[in-house]
């Protein structure tokens, strides 16, 4: 996607480029010019140059990120901390990220790919899904802090997902779930590339993962079969007996991508009780016509999810009649605590290896290890992420891992 200002308020950018430039003037001549990074595909988010300063638009709070190098005059001169502009030195020397939501947080996958997990030194929860980070943690390399906002204003920036809270001036909001498409998750990448100077290798990272990423889609396009596998892609809530299919963009994307048909375009009902007949009925209905399930209920104990737990869900003895009975798929094949999947995480980052992932459960070859998700139709069980998991450096950047494609 053009990252062309013609996108966002040109009066906004206008003022604002104009206050820098004044703060600028006379900037010493030594300072680099940082590598260009061009937004293709995320639509939160923009990346705008000056010669020693960058702008990042963002979309999630609307505000104005400048960027000042700490090698120019600027650097000690000008802060910013209004309604629509918020400044910061960089390269960040250090930073802290929030780590606590439902979903996850902040996914600390992107800063590993960028070798920066040496420069983090807070997280507000240890629910991450990270080996190395919680190697860190073991370490005490990095401390658990408050949510709150004093607590954290000791950093360059405290990275957020979760808009609702109280910022202050060092807030960040890093929010690629606001995306819906997975590449334009993952090409969020960029953004923190910008604030450390590695625009280079957020490019390299994100080229790599879009090719690998559009090699398995068409890959997946050329499968020879007569008809699209369907999938059902549904969720179940426990305490209201209810069953839906997803509606989500992204998940949607994906099953598409990999050589897929969603179920969503052939039906028009929302929700299913399992406790009304004719709903029930109609559900079973629905699914005797899918190839393959992917169930995403939210479990507290995902060891123990199993098929048996499933066919409990839609309210069946025996499964053998409907023709998912050997593809039943759940993504928390790695988790923390039976709580913490890396679903929320490095799939983000790397899409392409969730599509791989699909790929294999829709045209099964039998010599592929997926990474996220697992069937339980075939009894596989979970991963537990651990500390002594982490068998590299952590200063250094996570390499993204590419699957063959051919």
């Amino acid at each position: 996607m053009s990252s062309s200002p013609s996108s966002w308020p040109l009066v906004l950018l206008v003022a604002l480029w104009c206050m820098v430039a004044r703060e600028s003037h006379g900037a010493s001549n030594n300072v680099k010019v940082g590598s260009i990074s061009k937004v293709e595909d995320a639509e939160n988010f923009h990346i705008y140059y000056g010669q020693t300063f960058k702008v990042i638009k963002n979309a999630i709070d609307g505000k104005s990120y400048l960027l000042i190098q700490n090698t120019s005059r600027m650097a000690v001169r000008t802060k910013y901390c209004t309604s629509r502009i918020k400044s910061y030195v960089i390269p960040l020397l250090n930073y802290s990220v929030d780590t606590q939501s439902s979903q996850g947080g902040v996914p600390v996958s992107f800063f590993e790919l960028l070798g920066l997990l040496g420069s983090l030194k807070g997280i507000t929860s240890d629910a991450v899904a990270s080996p190395c980070l919680l190697k860190l943690c073991e370490a005490g390399e990095v401390v658990k802090l408050d949510k709150g906002a004093e607590e954290v204003s000791q950093f360059a920036a405290h990275f957020i997902s979760d808009t609702d809270q109280i910022q202050t001036c060092n807030f960040a909001n890093f929010f690629p779930l606001s995306e819906g498409t997975p590449l334009q998750r993952a090409e969020w990448i960029k953004f923190l590339g910008a604030f450390t100077n590695l625009e280079t290798k957020a490019n390299q990272v994100y080229d790599a993962v879009k090719a690998s990423y559009t090699c398995l889609s068409q890959m997946a396009a050329n499968k020879t079969k007569s008809f699209k596998p369907i999938v059902a892609w549904m969720e179940y809530d426990i305490n209201g007996g209810v069953w839906c299919f997803t509606k989500e963009p992204h998940k949607l994307k994906f099953v598409e991508d990999a050589g897929g048909e969603n179920i969503d375009t052939s039906i028009n009902k929302v929700t299913y009780n399992v406790s009304d007949p004719d709903d029930l009925e109609a559900l079973h209905a629905i699914l005797c016509t899918v190839d393959a399930v992917i169930d995403e209920t939210l479990s507290s104990d995902p060891q123990n999810y199993t098929q048996k737990t499933f066919l409990e869900n839609i309210n069946l003895e025996d499964n053998s009649c409907f023709a998912f009975n050997q593809s039943i798929w759940r993504y928390d094949k790695r988790v923390r605590n039976g709580t913490t999947l890396d679903w929320y995480d490095g799939a983000i980052s790397q899409p392409n290896l969730v599509l791989a992932d699909i790929v294999e459960a829709l045209f099964p070859t039998g010599n592929y290890t997926t990474s996220f998700f697992r069937n339980i139709a075939k009894g596989e069980g979970v991963i537990d992420i651990s500390p002594d998991m982490c068998d590299r450096d952590a200063s250094l950047p996570l390499v993204p891992i590419i699957p063959a494609c051919g």
